[in-house]
Order: C-alpha cells, then structure tokens, then sequence
C-alpha cells in the first residue's frame, strides 16, 4: 500500500471519525434550522434587546408572539413603561399600537418579509439561509452563523451574528454590527415555548389594547405640555449640515418647535408633544413601518415619522434617504441636549 493511499485512507477514517461524534457542518446546521422552522406552527419567546448609544446602552424588554402563518404580536417595553408599543399583524393587516396614547395606526405593509427582524426567529433563519457566503463556528453550547443583513439602513448595520442553542436550535442571541464589527444590537433570548396555545382572540386589536392597558396606563394629558428638546448629534449628521434655525410655536395642544438644518443635506424636525386619544382610536399611516430599535416609526421617500415618550417626532427632507433619516432619528433619541 503506498503513502498516498494510506492518507486517503487515514483522511476518510478522520472524516467518518468527527461525523460519527455529531460534529455538525454549516449546511447540517442551515438545513436543520430550515426545517425546524417549516415544521413549528408557532412560538411564544422572550427577550432583551440593548442599543448601544454615545450616551448609554438603552434596554427594551421584548415579547414575542408569533402563530402560523402570519399573526404576530411583539411587545416592545423599555425601562420608561410609557414608551411601550406593539406591533400586531392579523387577517386585518399590521398595525402599531401604542396602549399611553389609546391608539393604534394601521400601515399598508408585508411586514415583517420586508427587512431583517432581529428578534423574529424564522427571519434569522431566512438571513441564514440567503446569505451564501455566512461564516459558521460551532462553540461550547451554541451554532453561531455571522451573516450580512437586510434592513433598511443596512450600510450603518452590515452584519449580524446569530446564535441557536446546539440542543434544541432555538434562538440564543443576535448582535447586529457596524462595519467595523462593533456589536450596536445585541438581542438575548430567553423562555422559547414552541407550539403554545393562542387565545381565540390573542391578535385582535380591541383584546390586545385593552390587555396592554393593564400594565401600561393611558398617559393623563399634562396640562404644562413642556418637554425636552432633543437634537441629533453633530457627528451622526451628512457632512456640512448644521441647526441653522430653531422655532418655537404655541399650538392647542401645548409647544411645537420646528428645527431646520441646512447644507447640502438639508431636512426639517419638527416635536411636539403626543395628543392622548379620549377614546381608542386607529388611523390608517402612509408609509413604510420601519423598526427603529427605540420605537417603530412611518417610513416615505421624503418623511420619517415616531412617537417617542410621549412626543411625537416629524422628520422631513428632499434631500435625505431613507437610510440616512433612520440614522439622524437614531442619533436624535440618543441626545438630550445640542
């Protein structure tokens, strides 16, 4: 037998050896994970969400419901439980609720198809799977893929890390990263339930407010209706923009200011504070529903819309994209003063 042969034949043993102790390739992993997914009719899943900001890490309890084939309800709860909101998609469409102001507004959107969701367990699978060119590694207790993403402002956020549970491939953790690596996201999974039982009416808007409304009071209209004024950073800014003026207005419902910004890049931002509804009531929003991580806003080509701590928040521009507006909005809630 020559020298050849026998490393073929060593090589061949080598291979047989790490399959027969469960070492599992990037494609085993990819393909178990795709048909985990076809086969689950549902889940119920915790988790806690942290945005790294310039000022400090914001962190977001998250619950998520999800019933095949397109009924969603996710929770979105920061430390402040007057910032709440609820994305719900049922047979009617998808809607953002926001149980402080008794309202809820209705989008014409195939979310949640449209972007990546880091805390949607089928749309990390679907990344997993599109991404042909996804790094793989197998660590001490979980699978871990790193692969690009698909979100809306995707050249601020590339890249994802994503890791399943080696025993049950459930969700474990994802940390969405900038160009450099550096983790932004970072979403920790917890108490997976698959295949729950749902309330006949678990996806109903009326049912669902009214639930909400328990923990999360509507907010009483405050009769000083002042608030903060918030800027975006100087560094988060297209270069050669600068506040060129700031305008305060006295309206019905309490002060409206109106910052506008020129250069080559020029927009408008408008806050004021959020009216509560005296009864619930829905509208219908134009726009795309983007999740902005701290809350969930209305997306056009020239405008992005959200509610934020009870102010509602207008940015407006021709000049701006779509990825651009949803960076300056980031930068606009992790400052409180210019």
């Amino acid at each position: 037998m020559t020298r050849g042969v026998k490393l073929v034949i060593v090589c061949l043993l080598f291979v047989g050896l790490i399959s027969a102790c469960g070492v599992k390739s990037k494609e085993d992993v990819s393909s178990a994970l795709n048909k985990k997914i076809e086969e689950l009719k549902g889940y119920k899943v915790n988790a806690k969400m942290t945005i790294k900001t310039a000022e400090e890490p914001h962190v977001y309890e998250v619950e998520i419901w999800h019933k095949k084939p397109h009924y969603y309800r996710v929770l979105l709860k920061n430390d402040d439980r007057d910032q709440s909101q609820i994305i719900l998609r049922n047979d009617d469409g998808v809607f953002v609720l926001t149980p402080a102001l008794n309202k809820s507004f209705r989008f014409q959107s195939n979310w949640p198809q449209n972007s990546s969701q880091a805390y949607l367990y089928e749309s990390l699978v679907q990344d997993i799977l599109k991404d042909k060119e996804a790094k793989f590694e197998v660590g001490e207790k979980n699978y871990v893929f790193e692969t690009k993403t698909n979100y809306q402002n995707n050249q601020m956020l590339p890249y994802q890390k994503i890791a399943f549970h080696k025993k049950n491939l459930t969700p474990s953790y994802v940390k969405v990263m900038d160009v450099d690596r550096n983790a932004l996201v970072s979403v920790e999974f917890s108490n997976f339930e698959s295949n729950p039982k749902f309330d006949k009416n678990a996806f109903e808007i009326e049912k669902t407010m009214s639930n909400a409304q328990v923990d999360i009071p509507v907010l009483a209209q405050s009769a000083n209706k002042q608030f903060a004024v918030l800027y975006p950073l100087k560094e988060d800014l297209p270069e050669g923009v600068d506040l060129v003026q700031e305008k305060e207005l006295n309206t019905d419902s309490g002060k409206r200011v109106v910052l506008t910004y020129g250069g080559e890049k020029s927009f408008t931002l408008i806050e004021e504070l959020a009216e509560v509804s005296p009864v619930t009531s829905s509208e219908f929003v134009s726009g795309e529903l983007v999740d902005l991580g701290f809350a969930v806003g209305a997306l056009t080509d020239n405008s992005l819309t959200w509610t934020y701590n009870g102010v509602d928040y207008m940015l407006a521009s021709n000049e701006l994209t779509q990825k651009e507006m949803i960076a300056v909005a980031r930068s606009v809630q992790s400052q409180s003063g210019k």
